[in-house]
């Protein structure tokens, strides 16, 4: 049955699609991705496909436009080639964080996004922490979004101590701490932005007096929040403080940030490669979603169920 399975991958993180193979005991699929002279796509599906369970993994991150056009291309080049089944494993799910009309004039990307892939052909998609949960409503399709503190389980049992508090940064990602502070048991604490009253300083809700602070989000991009996050805590007394992000985006002058910042340590997952500074920075480590990542495939591949790999 596992010879019906095959693996794909685009050109934004082959790495991450050659480790899960090698946890599947797979080869990676033979797939040729370049440019044309004039910079458009070229795909071509090296080998047999019809009938297969198809995967295409490709994280749709920077630059963006490419990356989401490789696996449009992808996924129509193995629809017609006559795969059974065609998956789009993303473990970054770009245009997500725009999930809702929050004003007049403005478009609700990820809903087009997920047009564009159903269009296209897919039959199933696989996410690592959507930015909002209600994006896999936007979908007519089956989607497994796993969650982001599933990747960091391990890594918190050796890490986390009982005088552990996790943080979230803003309100927006209360629900996203919460569910982990109730994993860990540990208590939670909140970061309050007073924009309204024009309070330049955030207001910590919650005891983190000589604790270790987990600040916990989906993603760090230019690094702003997770460092006033960090500065917020220790000045209400903090012993120290970390920051775990699912999907370590990074864009120009974070990592200085960063490194500036009374974060000991920023944790992120390899669901977007390390290039750069962000690869060589002492303070941020990897995490790799690989295999949990190549266990949910082998899963949907066999009909089985996937959440009672949630832990």
């Amino acid at each position: 049955m596992r010879s019906r399975l095959k693996v794909f991958s685009g050109s934004s993180n082959p790495t991450l699609a050659q480790s899960v193979c090698r946890h599947l005991g797979l080869s990676l699929g033979k797939a040729l991705v370049t440019r044309f002279s004039d910079g458009e796509i070229r795909v071509e599906i090296g080998e047999n496909v019809r009938g297969v369970d198809a995967y295409v993994v490709q994280s749709t991150c920077r630059p963006v436009n490419d990356h989401l056009m490789e696996l449009l291309l992808m996924v129509d080049a193995l629809r017609r080639a006559s795969a059974a089944r065609i998956n789009a494993v993303i473990p970054y799910y770009g245009y997500g964080r725009r999930d809702q009309k929050d004003k007049p004039r403005v478009p609700i990307t990820a809903k087009m996004v997920a047009n564009l892939l159903t269009a296209a052909g897919v039959d199933r998609v696989v996410s690592c922490s959507l930015h909002a949960g209600q994006i896999q409503g936007f979908f007519r399709l089956p989607v497994d979004d796993i969650p982001g503190q599933c990747f960091f389980m391990d890594e918190f049992r050796r890490s986390a101590r009982k005088d552990s508090v996790v943080v979230a940064p803003d309100a927006a990602g209360v629900a996203r701490a919460r569910l982990l502070a109730e994993k860990l048991r540990l208590p939670l604490a909140i970061i309050h932005h007073e924009r309204e009253t024009g309070q330049r300083d955030p207001v910590v809700v919650g005891d983190v007096r000589g604790k270790s602070v987990i600040i916990y989000d989906d993603m760090v991009d230019t690094g702003t929040k997770v460092c006033t996050a960090a500065e917020a805590v220790m000045a209400y007394g903090a012993q120290e403080a970390e920051a775990v992000c699912v999907h370590g985006v990074l864009s120009r002058g974070s990592v200085e940030r960063i490194d500036a910042s009374p974060l000991q340590r920023v944790v992120v997952t390899d669901t977007i490669p390390l290039e750069g500074e962000a690869a060589r920075s002492p303070k941020i480590h990897t995490v790799s979603v690989a295999p949990l990542l190549a266990q949910v495939m082998e899963h949907i591949h066999r009909d089985e169920s996937v959440s009672r790999l949630f832990p």
